[in-house]
């Protein structure tokens, strides 16, 4: 890829390079506090029935794309975190 690009790497590539130098370089708190600030500017933005929409479209798309044993195995993994 690097010929078709003259020497340039890929987007795709600068954005692996860029994710992995960056968790390097930070902790799990400083991803839980750019994701708080991310779901409040979002919240912000955004009212109820777009987080209805974008639910129904998530779970439309996962039965689609899953099998009741999918959903036993997630069930099974969800009760047994709730025990502990």
């Amino acid at each position: 890829m690097a010929k078709q690009n003259r020497g340039k790497m890929s987007r795709e590539e600068a954005g692996r390079k860029g994710g992995e130098a960056t968790s390097r370089n930070h902790d799990k708190e400083f991803y839980q506090d750019i994701g708080e600030k991310g779901g409040e500017a979002t919240s912000r933005n955004h009212d109820k029935d777009f987080y209805q929409d974008i639910g129904e479209k998530g779970g439309e798309s996962t039965s689609r794309n899953h099998n009741k044993d999918f959903y036993r195995e997630i069930g099974e993994k969800g009760g047994k975190a709730r025990k502990q």
